[in-house]
């Protein structure tokens, strides 16, 4: 008897790569239209300037999608992806990066770092200083998390 085999692992990986564009930009939210995103690490949404509110929006919409909410890699869309998503709470990464390099690998995306082509670029950020630091206090406020 010949056991059928079922194609598992590329439903996940199409479910999961499936999820990606709304990870990478696309219009929906992994938070209700009526509900607050939750305050990120380091107070980045409270008191963090001008471009808090659009950073927070987009970390929690775009970059928890495979980082987690608590920053460790744990995302929904980090299953099916390898290598792993980073750990922002890794205190020896955090000490190995700028935050220009941080904000690169956000604008361009992984592959242009030399990082996991998963990592998608955010181009409308491009420009957009006071998102892309607030987005980096967001990304060190996980640190030793």
């Amino acid at each position: 008897m010949t056991r059928r085999r079922r194609p598992v692992s590329f439903a996940l990986l199409t479910l999961t790569l499936g999820c990606l564009p709304v990870a990478c930009g696309g219009e929906a939210s992994a938070q209700p239209a009526n509900q607050a995103a939750p305050a990120a690490p380091g107070g980045a949404a409270a008191g963090g300037g001008i471009g808090a509110p659009e950073a927070q929006e987009k970390f929690q919409s775009l970059c928890s999608t495979c980082h987690g909410s608590s920053g460790h890699g744990d995302g929904p869309g980090a299953a099916a992806i390898n290598p792993k998503p980073r750990s922002f709470a890794d205190a020896a990464w955090q000490d190995s990066v700028t935050d220009e390099q941080i904000q690169k690998a956000i604008v361009l995306g992984g592959a242009a770092v030399g990082k996991s082509p998963f990592m998608p670029a955010n181009p409308d950020l491009k420009g957009k200083t006071e998102v892309l630091q607030a987005l980096t206090k967001i990304v060190r406020g996980f640190r030793g998390k």
